[in-house]
């Protein structure tokens, strides 16, 4: 079963709506076939509160890194319009991310970068062989999920080349612009692809065995 949308299953009593994309399946035809998805069934099962604001979790979590792209974003377009020097936009930096040891656009975006693997991570090692154990009909939807991990870190290390670029040629945002639309268009896919996917399952099994009761 495949889906070139995420979360077409309808699940009952769940109550839990994933965050669409906002890039038609065709933005990320270099990257991946968004039709060749897998999709998980339809659940009937019945939730707790608790198991729902397990599901709901996997949500804020990602809401955290779209705000954190959207931040990476504003950024640059500050240093665009000259609206912030270099004094400034180290200070915007420091409000918005953890602390690096050096306060400039390119360390900001390698700790964006950090957390997003960092995540990824853990699902892999964690989250996904947790839920593969529990619900061995998810296991089409998880190799994909982490396939495409595999992708969005090819992405993070061509936005963080392009910062380091953008370092020693000032001015030059081509190779930043690119860059940062090839991760919206991956990431915010892939945020809503498995939320659409993960959401009913977690809220089900939760994030790790005995979780949810």
């Amino acid at each position: 079963m495949t889906s070139d949308l995420a979360g077409e299953a309808e699940d009952s009593d769940l109550g839990i709506t994933p965050t669409p994309s906002p890039y038609p399946a065709s933005a990320t035809a270099q990257w991946w076939d968004e039709a060749q998805r897998p999709a998980r069934a339809p659940s009937a099962a019945s939730y707790t509160e608790f198991g729902r604001a397990v599901g709901q979790h996997l949500i804020d979590v990602h809401d955290h890194l779209r705000a954190e792209l959207r931040q990476l974003r504003e950024l640059v377009e500050q240093l665009r319009d000259g609206a912030v020097d270099a004094s400034q936009a180290r200070t915007f930096i420091a409000q918005m991310t953890i602390r690096g040891n050096n306060w400039t656009v390119g360390a900001y975006c390698a700790s964006y970068c950090r957390v997003l693997t960092q995540h990824h991570s853990m699902e892999d090692i964690a989250v996904f062989p947790h839920l593969r154990s529990a619900d061995p009909q998810l296991a089409p939807v998880l190799d994909r999920l982490a396939e495409e991990h595999l992708v969005i870190h090819g992405v993070l290390e061509t936005v963080d080349r392009a910062f380091v670029a953008f370092l020693t040629q000032p001015g030059d945002f081509a190779a930043i612009d690119a860059a940062l639309h090839a991760l919206d268009c991956t990431l915010l896919s892939h945020l809503s692809y498995e939320e659409g996917q993960l959401v009913e399952p977690l809220a089900r099994l939760g994030f790790y065995p005995d979780q949810v009761t």
